[in-house]
């Protein structure tokens, strides 16, 4: 009689949900073979750049903290925070205007838009600079004629500085009230909705609802702009404004150490950019709670609710 084996079937029981299992990364000699080539390019470069006497390391430190040097710093910032405040504010009041249902207002908005993104922004800041020539005498009053009251004169009171904020200002609203605009568009049609049906008016959805749901998506480039403006004020040294190029070019025309003063005014540039990206960074993750939807987060989410 003959006897068959019966094969074993079973298997071997399902791994449990918090069981770690042994994940084997892949090889890149490729990516490997790359990333040492850069490093030491990257290390010999700045080998290069320190040991070079040429470039006067010796004069950069010691104009590094010259009272110069950090008043014109502190009027590069005056100039960012002014200039970003008003072109934030009139860039908002643009965009509104923009999405109006009024077709004489979104057509303002268009040409004003238009004509500040068409035309070059040291163009603008020369142009209101020399104001002056078209208008001596700024006045207020009716048109065609009609009675008017005299404010000064305009070259009084347009100043270099005020011509600087004034080419600044207007120039970044024409560009935030297009990032502000598609801030606003990128909010679901359903929140007008809701908010109609608790009956808010224009002012209060605008301000309580779809202002503050556009920010997640206007923080990113307004962030990128005020950076751009930052760097962007040293084109006011054109008009004689001791801004921290400017005060840059002033000491080196007198020593002759040009490099090492650019050099001074490049760190200082990259200090304070280097702080804006860290608040920038900062209401970024602020404003975007809720909508990270990145795989090292994710992944990270689904290990802490296996555990």
């Amino acid at each position: 009689m003959q006897q068959h084996t019966i094969p074993d079937t079973r298997q071997s029981p399902p791994t449990a949900p918090g069981d770690s299992i042994p994940v084997v990364p892949l090889r890149h000699p490729v990516r490997l073979a790359i990333a040492v080539v850069l490093i030491l390019v990257a290390f010999s470069a700045a080998w290069d750049v320190a040991v070079n006497q040429r470039y006067h390391w010796d004069v950069v430190v010691s104009y590094l903290f010259a009272p110069q040097i950090m008043t014109g710093a502190g009027l590069t910032i005056l100039l960012t925070v002014v200039s970003m405040s008003v072109g934030i504010s009139l860039g908002t009041v643009l965009a509104i205007m923009r999405l109006s249902a009024n077709p004489i207002v979104k057509t303002i908005s268009r040409a004003y838009i238009w004509f500040f993104r068409g035309t070059p922004l040291l163009v603008q800041l020369i142009f209101w600079y020399n104001i002056a020539a078209l208008y001596p005498v700024i006045a207020v009053g009716l048109p065609f004629g009609g009675p008017s009251v005299v404010i000064g004169s305009a070259n009084v009171l347009v100043s270099p500085l005020g011509a600087a904020l004034l080419g600044l200002s207007l120039n970044e609203a024409a560009y935030m009230a297009e990032i502000i605009r598609g801030g606003i568009g990128s909010v679901d049609k359903g929140q007008y909705d809701a908010a109609r049906a608790l009956g808010m008016n224009g002012n209060k959805l605008m301000s309580r609802v779809i202002l503050p749901q556009a920010m997640r998506v206007v923080l990113p480039p307004t962030g990128n702009q005020v950076i751009s403006m930052l760097k962007g004020t040293a084109l006011v040294s054109v008009l004689a404004i001791s801004d921290l190029l400017y005060s840059a070019q002033i000491i080196y025309a007198n020593n002759y150490q040009t490099i090492p003063l650019l050099i001074v005014a490049s760190l200082w540039y990259l200090l304070m950019t280097t702080i804006l990206s860290f608040f920038q960074t900062r209401l970024e993750r602020r404003y975007g709670r809720g909508f990270d939807v990145s795989p090292r987060r994710t992944s990270r989410r689904k290990t802490r609710t296996a555990r």
